[in-house]
């Protein structure tokens, strides 16, 4: 008997497991009710007198194992669930992450600064509360000229010579005055007009503007530069210029591209045309180059501006101009797969 008690111990002290349920098993088998150890007990009263000390001892060392055995195992359960809820189960596999989707403003935005900047524009910002002189006057629109009702504008009570700019171009007055030419440079930014809210128009509205201004610069190099733009915005090589009227530029004139008739969609945004108008531009006034003291005898330059939701409706096929500012998740995840 002093044998197969010894054998349990060695048992005992060998046994290794991670599971709750095989320690419980373990703890019956050898200190339950109906275990090893109590029928071990049982059988201690019969055997003779001269071994009782020795194997009195030896099931008390049984005994004592088995205890120690369950203690240890559950103690190291417990270490290892602690450790798992402090770091999480590390072997569950990860959750997706949702990614961010670029709204289409920014995403058209980042292309048209990145077409002109392969010509050498660089970008340049201003503020979007400003003066009367940077917005009006100094782009050849003094006071109570009547082509300042060409945009109702958003003006500040306290102070009526300070509003939010009706367009960017306020930015190319002042790049104008703190850089001496040559010039080349883009104006991107949110403008502010007074303007009824509806599928086609906005009173928050962001535009791009170009401003080039060189010795010897002609419409040509007006016209050169929007072809090169239109072929790497929209893919298209055939443009038309049509008279129209800016007062900070002289001869000024209307963009359009030609964007085909392959679809219905094409008959629909072209209204069975195929042209559509895209920005207006036109050659620097003298008067808005000696406001910005440069010298117009010298110097000669072209301007040329467009709004870009009216590039990513075109480019994306949006219905309405309303749809930018409202936030719809569902319609700001379909832009997640472009760049």
């Amino acid at each position: 008997m002093l044998d197969k008690v010894s054998k349990l111990i060695d048992d005992v002290q060998a046994f290794k497991t991670t599971s709750k349920e095989e320690i419980e098993v373990f703890r019956i088998k050898y200190l339950g009710n109906k275990g090893l150890l109590k029928g071990l007990f049982a059988e201690f009263k019969t055997v003779d007198n001269a071994i009782k000390k020795d194997l009195g001892q030896a099931l008390n060392k049984l005994r004592n194992a088995a205890t120690d055995k369950v203690k240890e195992l559950n103690e190291s359960m417990e270490g290892s669930q602690s450790s798992q809820s402090f770091y999480g189960d590390l072997t569950r596999p990860s959750e997706p992450i949702e990614l961010g989707s670029r709204h289409p403003i920014s995403i058209v935005r980042n292309r048209i600064i990145e077409v002109f900047s392969k010509i050498g524009f660089t970008v340049s910002e201003g503020p979007e509360i400003e003066d009367d002189w940077h917005n009006f006057t100094a782009l050849n629109l003094p006071e109570y000229h009547p082509a300042r009702d060409m945009q109702d504008t958003f003006f500040i009570e306290q102070d009526p010579d300070i509003l939010l700019r009706t367009h960017t171009s306020s930015v190319q007055v002042r790049y104008m005055e703190n850089n001496k030419p040559p010039i080349r440079t883009i104006s991107p930014g949110r403008v502010f007009r007074n303007e009824d809210i509806s599928a086609r128009a906005h009173c928050i509205f962001h535009q791009v503007e170009g401003l080039y201004i060189d010795t010897d610069v002609s419409f040509a190099d007006l016209k050169q530069t929007l072809l090169y733009f239109t072929k790497e915005m929209f893919g298209k090589s055939k443009i038309r210029l049509r008279p129209s009227y800016f007062p900070f530029t002289e001869p000024s004139a209307e963009v359009d591209i030609y964007w085909g008739l392959e679809t219905e969609i094409d008959y629909k945004i072209t209204k069975g045309t195929g042209w559509l108008e895209i920005m207006g531009c036109g050659m620097v006034d003298p008067n808005v180059l000696k406001n910005a003291n440069i010298d117009s005898e010298k110097y000669t330059g072209y301007a040329f501006g467009m709004g870009i939701e009216r590039i990513a409706m075109l480019l994306y096929q949006i219905p309405d101009i309303r749809m930018f500012y409202e936030n719809d998740v569902r319609f700001l995840e379909q832009f997640k797969s472009v760049l």
